[in-house]
């Protein structure tokens, strides 16, 4: 019996510290969450993170990049993900192609377009209609970015169906195109790109997209409806963190909310960092509640239908689950 027991042990020891870590339990609630993107425009999560507020609520959270919502939304659906930060247009492509277990919208984190339209020099008089057979560089076709600009100047009657709105370039490689090619007038960037390229006198900002375009349901978080059923108060807990996170960047100033925020971006500076927080709070860039709302979520269908990729309008009262989000609200006394 003895022999016994020491072979077992020793076994036991071989295993670790796999057979110790698979043991442990520290009576966390795991969830995997996967964006499309590592961007300070999602800064509330990060401070949520950082500042420690998913421990509060016995969460380990398993962060990872997607890398377009496409595939955001492809970890969703195979249960690879628990919950992904995407745009809801997303969604509402699911519901529009009938998916049975459809992802559901449980919370909003933006509430415009974070992007800013940077061009070659100061125009302090700037109008959208200046931009007509102007070289826009605008993003990848069906993106967001491009058809919510595709949308504001529209409204502008600046005419898009032309070769100078380029969406021929990827998302990543438009600040490199703009930097190199000298044929292009406009591009959008987010921040802190668009501070850091503007600090470095190399263009100007001259408009925010977002302002312009009115309220729009940007980022969301999204889950599929069996597991928001599954999992109510996991949901309920994750959104309250990210609350936290929005309500300590409201309450500080910018310069504190780096000194957080900056532990995401190791390549990014306070001082950039601050500069980032600046700007997208005097947008409004973050949802002061997670609410979203039936006006917001047509607004954006009313872009993609502009843009010509929405062949039939999803439901809101489906696509969108409220519950969650409004209980935290009352809770919270938002």
């Amino acid at each position: 019996m003895k022999k016994l027991t020491a072979i077992f042990t020793a076994l036991m020891l071989m295993l670790c510290p796999f057979a110790l870590a698979a043991c442990k339990d520290d009576g966390k609630t795991t969830v995997k969450l996967c964006e499309v993107t590592h961007s300070i425009f999602y800064a509330p999560l990060y401070i949520a993170i950082n500042n420690g507020y998913f421990d509060d609520e016995n969460i380990d959270l398993q962060l990872s990049n997607g890398g377009g919502a496409d595939k955001v939304m492809t970890a969703v659906i195979s249960g690879s993900a628990d919950i992904g930060l995407m745009g809801p247009e997303a969604t509402i492509y699911c519901h529009v192609e009938g998916q049975r277990d459809y992802p559901v919208i449980f919370g909003q984190l933006t509430s415009c377009d974070g992007s800013f339209l940077v061009g070659r020099k100061p125009e302090p008089n700037f109008d959208w209609k200046n931009l007509e057979g102007k070289h826009i560089l605008a993003g990848r076709p069906g993106g967001v970015p491009a058809m919510t600009l595709q949308w504001v100047l529209n409204q502008h009657g600046v005419n898009t169906d032309t070769p100078n709105f380029d969406t021929s370039v990827a998302f990543d490689a438009m600040v490199g195109t703009f930097d190199t090619d000298t044929s292009v007038d406009y591009t959008t960037m987010f921040e802190p790109t668009a501070s850091e390229y503007v600090a470095l006198g190399k263009g100007y900002i001259v408009a925010s997209v977002g302002k312009d375009s009115g309220e729009v349901p940007y980022t969301a978080f999204s889950a599929q409806k069996s597991w928001l059923k599954d999992n109510n108060n996991t949901a309920k807990a994750f959104l309250r963190a990210v609350l936290r996170g929005y309500q300590y960047m409201s309450e500080n100033t910018p310069e504190t909310v780096a000194k957080s925020l900056v532990k995401s971006f190791p390549g990014t500076s306070e001082t950039s960092a601050a500069a980032a927080v600046k700007s997208y709070l005097e947008i409004n860039a973050w949802a002061k509640t997670p609410v979203m709302a039936e006006s917001a979520f047509n607004r954006l269908q009313d872009i993609m239908e502009n843009a010509g990729t929405l062949k039939s309008r999803a439901d809101y009262n489906l696509a969108v689950d409220n519950t969650i989000a409004a209980e935290l609200v009352k809770e919270l006394d938002i």
